[in-house]
């Protein structure tokens, strides 16, 4: 939980975004293990949350140097195979970037990509609902691969978008 902050109340927040645990935020350890398993060597990353005026929602934005050149179609196809058969990812059309709105309720990431060939990277976008998909939702998902249930089970809610 969060302690209660002058800086972090509502009237404070309101109409504005602000950037917060820059380079120090208790997250980092975690993704860098994460990310290590599975490139199967150290990585680090830089990574700086903004606390935005919304009751829910998460909006990230990765960059990625490509080892080699690739257009932003041939970006979406990789992610769109490697995510096919997972049934709380959507991989966005080419074009279009996430809104944490649209996934407001439920379990879903909704993933946009970008090749952005002047820097050679990946621009990645996602959006989750971190009160479903990060905390509760997450754990039903878990709860029922570990006890051999349908992935789905008790989560194919619709998110309440519009």
């Amino acid at each position: 939980g969060r302690a209660l902050k002058t800086g972090s109340l509502f009237c404070e927040v309101n109409e504005g975004v602000k950037a917060y645990g820059v380079g120090t935020h208790r997250h980092i350890p975690e993704i860098e293990q994460v990310l290590s398993d599975q490139a199967g060597e150290p990585l680090t990353v830089c990574f700086t949350p903004h606390l935005m005026p919304v009751n829910r929602g998460i909006l990230s934005t990765s960059y990625a140097r490509l080892l080699k050149p690739c257009s932003s179609a041939e970006l979406y196809e990789l992610f769109a195979a490697f995510y096919r058969d997972e049934p709380f990812v959507r991989v966005l059309p080419e074009g279009e970037l996430p809104n944490v709105s649209a996934v407001r309720g439920g379990n879903f990431c909704d993933i946009g990509v970008v090749s952005e060939t002047r820097t050679g990277r990946a621009i990645i976008v996602s959006a989750i609902d971190n009160l479903v998909k990060g905390a509760a939702g997450q754990a039903v998902q878990n709860m029922n691969i570990m006890e051999g249930f349908e992935e789905d089970q008790a989560l194919q809610v619709v998110p309440l978008f519009p």
